[in-house]
């Protein structure tokens, strides 16, 4: 295994780095922390060959979650507005924004290679094996502590059902070939374990 992504060389300035590195360890995280940023990064690199910009895709990676409240409706409005604040001046700030709205439905369009490339790496947990998707499942039960069973399972299995009528989860040949038979299956599994 390489250096831990987070500490390679990055476009972002060190007091940017710093500042989302203490987002993502927020201590209310239990699975949108600075292991799933890690992880991201991590599948991005396979994929770096498909973006039109790998950099801004690089850069919406540490912006995706760095605001995460698991109550909020507005996530990825809240992270995109700090990516364009943090980012002021950096001629990608825009497309880095952009990308982190794109987030919040997982769904770019046929001709956005870069939208694709972000979503398949935060999208690749779904390709688990069954421990590691068991263990994302549970680590997102824990950040939704706050909800009932029933409530969770409810919205839980929305999120599931909403992912799985995606024509594809995975827009990039790298990840439709590796990722997404294993991602429906874990994804479905989950949906039944919820719906029973």
């Amino acid at each position: 295994m390489g250096r831990d992504p987070t500490e390679r060389e990055t476009p972002l300035t060190p007091p940017v780095r710093e500042e989302l590195l203490a987002r993502w360890g927020e201590p209310h995280r239990r699975y949108h922390t600075v292991t799933h940023l890690r992880d991201v990064l991590e599948r991005l690199v396979p994929l770096r060959e498909f973006a039109e910009d790998a950099e801004a895709v690089e850069l919406a990676a540490w912006f995706h979650d760095a605001v995460y409240d698991p109550r909020a409706p507005d996530n990825e409005e809240r992270s995109a507005s700090l990516a364009e604040r943090l980012l002021a001046g950096d001629p990608r700030a825009p497309e880095v924004a952009r990308l982190v709205r794109l987030t919040a439905g997982h769904a770019p369009a046929d001709d956005d290679r870069n939208g694709a490339v972000l979503c398949d790496a935060d999208l690749g947990v779904l390709a688990g094996p069954p421990a590691a998707y068991a263990a994302y499942a549970a680590a997102v039960r824990q950040e939704y502590r706050f909800a009932d069973d029933a409530a969770f399972r409810e919205g839980r299995a929305e999120v599931l059902r909403r992912l799985l009528a995606l024509p594809r989860l995975f827009r990039t040949p790298y990840g439709a070939e590796h990722w997404e038979a294993t991602a429906r299956f874990n994804v479905h599994g989950e949906l039944r374990l919820l719906t029973g």
